[in-house]
């Protein structure tokens, strides 16, 4: 890997993959006279469960896929061949090899801060940028008692917390009572038992020295900045980089067959939803637009927008397509589901179809009645994960606002939604239902009925499925 990447000449070919829950995708990546083009694709299932229990045999699959389809030498046995042209031939090996992973489970994280509205809620936003699931919230003022906070602690067994809470200078007491809380709890990691638990401090800066004493012993403590320095700034990127070097070394390192991974790779590994994030945030900022972008998968819905510059992420851990749909069913309830099926069906039978999904998350429609009823499910799902978007993707609260007479007439509070319909340009829509449905009008329908956009709005398909790939 080194000596391609040391060496002076441009890359020419790049392969890629993304590491999903259920499905292991492969990309080539080819330099043309018109630019980097991607060339052929492969896929094959995810290999981090039992039987296999190593997630480089679904790696290895799904570029020999490509291999065999492009006609291009990338493997040698399981090592993947660098830099390309070895041996004087131009279909030989790959200059990098770079890929995303959400297998697992992805990153499930949970965060603590002070008070939930404000350290509370710029935890979440900066767990939820750099790619994780958000478990739970805790906060001093949440309404748990002690023992229910430290019981929850202990269930819950995170990948990772993040402890913030106080401005530079503010509040000290109710940092270190959310610190003893976790002290007390003693929490183990999700995966491998072997190591402390990774632990982020991002508060105030003057309870350092006490973090240290009481969690240094009994969790790998990382200090960072203050993510909310003062009320009126966050301050979310060191944090969220401390989350991507975290999640590497200590949350990849665990899963099975993970460190040979990493061994191959050219660049860091990230979350896929974090990889996803990055190229949102790139296209908005390259043409200067505001933008929506969904990722519905099987088990999560991912959104994402930018809005004035400003980036944000949530992901709607219940809402899915296979996994997670009988959540949605729940969610949404069966009226707001039936008002999207074209045809008359009996309610009992709409919930066996719908269960039986959750059951065998892995099959596809058969017949057009089925793809109907999914595509029915699917726009309640976006729908819901939009609303639940709005209500994260926020100004800051707490922040003084200066008053005018004029305000008397039409008074907003701090904590505003920042996502307005109007000023919408562009809607971007992945994941398997979006990208995979047989017509591209189904797609555009499928966001029309869910998002409602106003004005005049572009939307677009990720129709390859490779926004993670291009994040990296």
């Amino acid at each position: 890997m080194t000596s391609a990447a040391s060496s002076d000449r441009p890359l020419q070919t790049i392969i890629a993959t993304d590491c999903g829950s259920t499905t292991t995708k492969a990309i080539l990546i080819e330099k043309t006279p018109e630019g980097y083009r991607q060339t052929y694709r492969g896929e094959a299932p995810t290999t981090v469960e039992a039987p296999f229990e190593d997630v480089t045999r679904g790696v290895l699959n799904a570029i020999a896929e490509v291999e065999e389809l492009s006609g291009r030498k990338i493997l040698d046995g399981e090592k993947i061949i660098t830099p390309s042209g070895v041996g004087g031939d131009p279909k030989t090996g790959v200059d990098m090899y770079i890929s995303t992973s959400s297998a697992g489970g992805g990153l499930q994280m949970m965060v603590a801060g002070a008070v939930q509205s404000m350290t509370g809620e710029s935890a979440q936003r900066c767990a939820l940028g750099a790619g994780a699931i958000v478990m739970d919230v805790l906060a001093s003022n949440d309404g748990r008692l002690p023992h229910e906070k430290i019981e929850r602690i202990r269930s819950l067994r995170p990948d990772m917390i993040l402890l913030s809470g106080g401005t530079d200078g503010g509040t000290v007491t109710h940092v270190v009572e959310m610190a003893e809380y976790i002290a007390a709890a003693e929490p183990r990691p999700r995966l491998g038992m072997s190591y402390n638990l990774p632990l982020i401090y991002a508060g105030n800066k003057d309870v350092r020295p006490r973090i240290q004493e009481i969690l240094g012993e009994k969790t790998a403590l990382t200090i960072t900045e203050n993510i909310r320095p003062v009320l009126e700034r966050e301050n979310l990127a060191p944090a969220r980089n401390k989350i991507h070097d975290l999640f590497l070394e200590h949350v990849m390192a665990q899963a099975p067959g993970y460190k040979k991974l990493i061994s191959w790779a050219g660049a860091p590994i990230i979350p896929t939803p974090a990889a996803v994030g990055m190229i949102m945030e790139s296209l908005a900022r390259r043409d200067g637009i505001n933008l929506i972008g969904v990722d519905i998968g099987g088990a999560t819905t991912d959104v994402f927008s930018v809005f004035s510059g400003v980036f944000n992420r949530t992901v709607s851990a219940n809402l899915g397509m296979s996994y997670s749909i009988s959540n949605v069913l729940t969610e949404a309830g069966l009226p707001n589901i039936m008002r999207w099926v074209p045809f008359s069906i009996e309610e009992q039978t709409l919930r066996n179809r719908i269960k039986n999904k959750m059951i065998r998350p892995t099959t596809i429609p058969q017949t057009l009645d089925e793809l109907q009823i999914e595509h029915a499910i699917a726009r309640e799902a976006l729908r819901l994960a939009l609303d639940h978007h709005k209500s994260l993707a926020t100004g800051l609260k707490g922040v003084q606002q200066e008053r005018t007479i004029s305000d008397i007439f039409e008074q907003k509070g701090s904590g505003a939604t920042l996502i307005d319909m109007l000023k919408l340009d562009l809607i971007v829509g992945s994941g398997g239902i979006l990208s995979h449905a047989p017509r591209r009008v189904q797609s555009m329908l499928m966001m029309v009925d869910a998002y409602q956009p106003l004005g005049v709005t572009t939307l677009a398909v990720d129709s390859i499925f490779m926004m993670p790939h291009l994040g990296v």
